[in-house]
């Protein structure tokens, strides 16, 4: 069997953990100017910032304004920091990026529809080692807001099935599977991710999911129900970006770039 050509594949760059800064202006944007000539679409993990204030969100939008793709994103722990979570998301979506929260949005690509559903997610932990709704309602509420979380990311890829995307994405923040962990400690884990968000990916079904968080954690991952699971924080991938191709429905399985 051949493998895929250019026009039966996706390409999509991610990385996610960039931590710009003041000091960090035009750090990424010559990488970033030409993502048109290999790329079809840029994501982006969240904790784009350092303290999640709109001074630091103003430096994300001038890497990312002259991409030449469309850019989504969604937001990291990191971005909520300063309790700007709202501003930081206007200001990158007055630069072109559409920011996701339980939503999803679909990209025409070629006469293809690409669909990216995104949510931050958020901590709790793995089968065999992750925490209940049970108990203080401090946990309960902890709980509560990974299961959300997970619902609305659920929802949002079903709105693109529903819309019948050729290529469906999970972007998060939070890792949805340990396999991306490992290289971090292990005391850490229900920190960095919830099993929740991964059964909330096979549930609704995806071809690709992309996360950040793990800055010592492995690239490769994959879902009890088989979904290629990508941890692209910078730390990890060690670029400006990395790429994967991903297939168009009906086409063969690509490897990643």
């Amino acid at each position: 069997m051949t493998a895929p050509t250019s026009t039966e594949v996706v390409r999509v760059a991610a990385v996610g953990d960039i931590h710009l800064g003041p000091d960090c202006r035009d750090l990424l944007r010559p990488a970033f100017s030409v993502l048109s000539e290999c790329a079809d679409l840029l994501l982006l993990a969240g904790d784009l910032t350092r303290h999640g204030t709109a001074e630091e969100a103003e430096v994300v939008a001038e890497e990312v304004r002259d991409a030449g793709v469309p850019v989504v994103a969604v937001l990291g722990n990191h971005d909520y920091q300063s309790g700007q979570e709202a501003e930081v998301s206007r200001v990158l979506e007055d630069a072109g990026i559409r920011v996701l929260e339980g939503a999803s949005v679909v990209l025409p690509v070629d006469g293809h529809k690409i669909g990216v559903a995104g949510t931050k997610g958020f901590c709790g932990g793995f089968v065999g080692a992750s925490a209940s709704e049970f108990g203080e309602p401090e946990m309960k509420a902890f709980v509560r807001t990974t299961r959300r979380s997970a619902e609305g990311l659920a929802v949002a890829l079903g709105d693109l099935s529903a819309a019948e995307c050729d290529v469906r994405i999970a972007l998060t923040h939070f890792s949805p599977v340990p396999d991306t962990l490992a290289g971090e400690p292990l005391e850490i884990y229900p920190f960095l991710g919830s099993y929740l968000l991964a059964e909330a990916i096979d549930s609704a079904g995806a071809d690709l999911a992309v996360h950040g968080h793990a800055h010592l954690g492995t690239e490769h991952g994959m879902t009890a129900g088989g979904v290629r699971v990508r941890n692209v924080a910078q730390p990890v991938i060690r670029r400006a970006f990395t790429l994967y191709r991903v297939p168009l429905n009906g086409h063969p399985r690509a490897a990643d770039a």
